[in-house]
Formats: C-alpha cells, sequence, structure tokens
C-alpha cells in the first residue's frame, strides 16, 4: 500500500471533528505497528519480560492526544 493510500484510508476513518494532531497519532500509531510487524517477520523479536519492561514507555509515547 502507498503512503498515500494509507492517508486516504486513515483519513476515512477519522472522524469529522478530528485535528491534525489526532491524524497524526493515528499515522504515528499505524507506522509504529507496522515497523512491529516488519521486525517480526524478519526474525527481530524480544523476550516477554523486556516488553513488559518497554510497555510503560510505549504508552506514553503511543497515547491518545486526547488522553493526555
Amino acid at each position: 500500500m502507498s503512503a498515500k493510500e494509507i492517508l486516504l484510508e486513515v483519513a476515512e476513518k477519522l472522524p469529522p471533528d478530528a485535528t491534525l494532531v489526532d491524524a497524526i497519532y493515528e499515522l504515528e500509531f499505524r507506522q509504529a505497528v507496522e515497523d512491529g510487524l516488519a521486525s517480526l517477520d524478519s526474525g527481530r523479536r524480544i523476550p516477554v519480560e523486556e516488553a513488559r519492561k518497554q510497555i510503560p514507555q510505549w504508552i506514553s509515547k503511543y497515547s491518545s492526544p486526547k488522553m493526555r
């Protein structure tokens, strides 16, 4: 899927009152998920214990702008 197609898909899913901050959050979150899946596909994994340690950082980095 091209970047333009991803942008359009994300834009379609946003509510009418969404802000640019909301759109950027959605795009960053999608990129993070895609990066994680690519890491798994290439065999790069981290142990569950390490993932648990990183969860608080991920939550703060990718928390919804409306939750901040």
